[in-house]
């Protein structure tokens, strides 16, 4: 997919799911659209997205955890 992240064992990118949410959709309305995509693999690349984003944050600040 051009370098875009995608789910594993799918051709759906990350990003997909990041417009979803922006636009008020749910995690729930995401899966059925992209039935390879689970609510629970949805949800987990959420979090670990978190996580990388935190971290992010904290290295550009000079902040330590």
């Amino acid at each position: 997919m051009s370098g875009a992240s995608v789910f594993v064992g799918s051709r759906v990118p990350f990003a997909y799911l990041m417009e979803y949410l922006e636009r008020g959709s749910t995690v729930e309305n995401f899966s059925e659209d992209y039935p390879s995509v689970s609510v629970e693999r949805a949800t987990k690349a959420l979090e670990e997205a978190s996580i990388l984003v935190e971290e992010a944050v904290h290295a550009y600040s000079g902040l330590s955890r």
